[in-house]
């Protein structure tokens, strides 16, 4: 089955191509302020079935692969940073305490049927000194990433520890996502109703 990202960002499609799947990118345009802010679940559910449904309505045969990630702090989820001043306060706010990191995957077979799961890791950063967050903003990486860090760069040394998914800090939880797809593949006779429910 052909598969579709839905999404632009470079993360997710490195690590698909790192476990040598092809696919094609047809990035979604869904208004991500339309999702509630108020439960992460929630949140990353709603948009990648969103993003997913949206590509999949188009001109296009497969299974279209929608996910979103966001980062949660005391119950408040941090998306993509607006400025560089935000991308400072959140990094202020992360450092020397644990965070979760929640992505929602959503595959959606353009013949028909669809499944939604999330993944969560918990994330543990060390004290960071304001010096090294004003160089890391100033490199301009935490601009496109939820919670205003990426694991995979020079962040990664903000990080003391993790408890789950390193795949998933970095955007696409590649376990889970492989265990989706070879369960709904498997799936053939009941594909049009068949649909797994949050994680608990």
């Amino acid at each position: 089955m052909h598969l579709i990202l839905a999404s632009q960002s470079p993360r997710r499609a490195a690590l698909l191509r790192q476990v040598g799947l092809d696919f094609s990118i047809m990035p979604s345009h869904v208004d991500e302020g339309n999702a509630p802010m108020d439960d992460a679940l929630a949140h990353v559910h709603f948009l990648a079935e969103a993003k997913a449904a949206e590509v999949a309505a188009g001109d296009v045969n497969g299974l279209v692969i929608g996910s979103d990630t966001v980062v949660v702090l005391d119950g408040h989820i941090l998306g993509k940073p607006r400025s560089e001043r935000e991308a400072l306060s959140m990094l202020e706010a992360l450092s020397g305490r644990s965070h979760a990191v929640y992505t929602g995957l959503c595959l959606v077979d353009t013949a028909g049927g669809s499944i939604t799961e999330a993944e969560k890791t918990l994330v543990h950063f060390r004290p960071v000194a304001r010096w090294e967050i004003e160089d890391y903003v100033a490199s301009g990486g935490p601009m496109d990433k939820a919670g205003a860090y990426g694991i995979q760069e020079r962040a990664g040394l903000f990080v003391s520890g993790i408890e789950g998914d390193y795949h998933n800090v970095m955007g696409f939880p590649l376990t889970r996502f492989f265990d989706m797809w070879q369960r709904f593949s498997g799936k053939e006779a009941v594909r049009s109703t068949w649909k797994v429910g949050p994680l608990s």
